[in-house]
C-alpha cells in the first residue's frame, strides 16, 4: 500500500499547498491512503469545521489535530460529526472525539489512523502516549485486522519521538512525528519493519519562523517583550510529510522517502 502523511498545515498558506499539490500527488504517485495534520491551518491555531472540509476535499483522507486540537471552538461538536478527523488518544479524558479508528483504503483495506501527544517540554500534562498506544496496537495487529497502521507522535523532543518509533516497532507501518514545523533529515525503515521520520515539518510558508510572519517572533527574542500577535507568513508553502510503501501481507514498510513540493524547500538540484 502507498501511504502519505503531509506535516502540521500551517495557515491560508499551507491550506492552498495542500490544495494545489495534493490532487497531483494522489495521482502522480498512485496513493492508497493520505493522512494530513491539520492543527494549525486556521490562522496557526486549530481546525475549523470549514477548513478541514477544505483538507478532506483536497484530498485527505484522515486529519489528524494535535495540542490545538480545540483552539477553534466549532471543533468541539465538528469532530463527533466527522469521522476522518481525529484528536489525540491521551488528550484529556471526556475530550470529544477519538484518538484511534479504522478506515477503508483502496481495495477495501483497512488502516488505523493514531495519535498521541508527548510528555516532554509540552505546556501541559498529558496523559502516558505509551500505554495509550500500546493498547490500541494491541488491539489492532498488523497485518492482521488491520493492512497498515500510521502513527503521528505530536511533541516537542525529537527523543520522545525516537522512542515512539521503537516502541512501535514492527507493530506500525508508518511513525511520523509532527508539532515543531521542521523537518527532519531521518527518515528511515526502523529494524522491525516501521517506515520512521523524528517530524515531517510543516504545509506552510519557510520564510517565517516555524511559519509565523518574522518579525513578532524576532522581537520577542531580541527584547523580550510583546508587542503584536503571531501571524501565520503567506507567501508560497511547501508540502512537506513522508512517503511509505508497504507490504501488503505484513502491512511493513519497504520504501521510504520524504516529500517535498513548491516553495523553498522543495529540491531543485543534487540532494
Amino acid at each position: 500500500m502507498k501511504l502519505m502523511f503531509l506535516g502540521d498545515v500551517m495557515g491560508r498558506s499551507g491550506r492552498n499547498a495542500v490544495t494545489a499539490h495534493l490532487a497531483r500527488l494522489r495521482e502522480e504517485w498512485k496513493l492508497d491512503f493520505v493522512v494530513v495534520n491539520g492543527e494549525n491551518a486556521t490562522n496557526g491555531a486549530g481546525l475549523s469545521p470549514a477548513h478541514a472540509k477544505d483538507l478532506l476535499d483536497a484530498g485527505a483522507d484522515v486529519i489528524t489535530l494535535g495540542d490545538h486540537a480545540f483552539d477553534q471552538k466549532d471543533m468541539l461538536s465538528f469532530v463527533n460529526q466527522e469521522p476522518r478527523v481525529i484528536r489525540p488518544l491521551n488528550f484529556a479524558k471526556g475530550a470529544p472525539g477519538v484518538g484511534a479508528r479504522v478506515f477503508e483504503a483502496t481495495r477495501g483495506r483497512k488502516v488505523l489512523v493514531t495519535q498521541v501527544l508527548g510528555q516532554v517540554f509540552m505546556k501541559r500534562a498529558f496523559e502516558d502516549p505509551f500505554g495509550q498506544i500500546e493498547q490500541v496496537l494491541k488491539t489492532h495487529p498488523l497485518g492482521g485486522a488491520v493492512q497498515a497502521c500510521i502513527v503521528d507522535v505530536h511533541c516537542e523532543a525529537t527523543s520522545e519521538k525516537m522512542a515512539m518509533g521503537h516502541w512501535c516497532d514492527g507493530k506500525a507501518s508508518m511513525v511520523v512525528g509532527t508539532h515543531t514545523h521542521v523537518p527532519t533529515a531521518d527518515a528511515m525503515i526502523l529494524p522491525g519493519g516501521t517506515g520512521y521520520l523524528s517530524d515531517a515539518g510543516m504545509c506552510g510558508d519557510y520564510n517565517s519562523v516555524i511559519g509565523m510572519e518574522k518579525a513578532e517572533p524576532m522581537r520577542r527574542f531580541v527584547t523580550g517583550m510583546i508587542k503584536g500577535r503571531f501571524v501565520p507568513a503567506g507567501e508560497e508553502a511547501t508540502l512537506s510529510g513522508l512517503y511509505v510503501e508497504t507490504d501488503d501481507r505484513t502491512g511493513k514498510a519497504k520504501t521510504i522517502a520524504t516529500v517535498r513540493q513548491g516553495g523553498r524547500l522543495e529540491p531543485s538540484g543534487p540532494v
